[in-house]
């Protein structure tokens, strides 16, 4: 499955990790909520993920042919591998010899070599791509906003919930677990802030009961960029995103969009 192809954003990935629920019931999915002094959503609540850096790139180079994919996919993806290991802790993506305490030591030195490369060769790591899915691309486009991202979401499983995440102490101040609908109503209580490409994907989220349905409906409907606009409707503006690409909310009132 590929992705279309669009306008120049700065290229971003990020990673959607489901765990089963403690108690059954709806899968829970990791958030962070980034710092306040951070220049883009500070203070929101998003998926764990970041900008895809050269070193990406270059190891996408390498590897791309190995996992059928094109080198810049496979950058995207290894930056999500990267950004996952960088702020959670938890080695998503690779395969190997991976233990808690392994991840930790990787996770340390990942902060001193800020790239994923070193890393594997000295964990004896390989990458295991086949692990994540793409799920979909956003690129909210403004002309009026010098920093505009072009990120690509993927899917992860971690099936069992025994396991430990902790904050990297730069970017973010929280990490939990929720359900998609979770997130949403803590959202509408006020407790965390949403902008509207995480508001949209948690709605999406929330019709799955299963890691499994989320796979699946995505294997499906190709990845398609997403570049919301505005429209009129009723004397009033609202911002409005494709309405075939798997999201059962595809429109909200300009005025309550909160913004990053």
């Amino acid at each position: 499955m590929t992705s279309e192809s669009g306008p120049q954003g700065i290229p971003a990935a990020t990673i959607i990790i489901f765990r089963n629920a403690s108690e059954g019931g709806a899968p829970e999915v990791l958030m962070t909520v980034r710092s306040r002094t951070m220049s883009f959503a500070g203070g929101m609540a998003v998926f764990p993920g970041g900008r895809v850096d050269p070193a990406d790139y270059a190891l996408g180079e390498t590897v791309a042919s190995q996992h059928g994919l094109a080198p810049d996919e496979a950058a995207h993806q290894i930056a999500a591998v990267r950004e996952t290991l960088e702020e959670t802790g938890l080695a998503l993506g690779l395969a190997g010899d991976i233990t808690a305490e392994r991840a930790a030591a990787a996770r340390q030195m990942l902060t001193q070599t800020e790239a994923l490369a070193p890393v594997l060769e000295a964990f004896d790591w390989r990458l295991d791509l086949a692990q994540i899915t793409p799920f979909a691309r956003w690129f909210p486009k403004n002309e009026a906003i010098a920093r505009v991202y072009d990120t690509r979401f993927y899917l992860a499983d971690l099936g069992t919930g025994a396991v430990e995440v902790s904050i990297d102490h730069t970017e973010n101040t929280r990490l939990f677990w929720t359900s998609a609908q979770g997130a949403l109503e803590a959202a509408e209580r006020g407790d965390i802030k949403l902008i509207f490409p995480t508001r949209r994907n948690l709605e999406r989220l929330a019709l799955f009961a299963s890691y499994e349905e989320a796979r699946a409906q995505a294997e499906a409907i190709p990845v398609r960029t997403i570049m919301p606009r505005v429209v009129e409707q009723d004397g009033k503006p609202w911002l409005t995103i494709l309405s075939d690409a798997g999201y059962p909310v595809t429109a909200e009132l300009l005025e309550t969009v909160a913004r990053g």
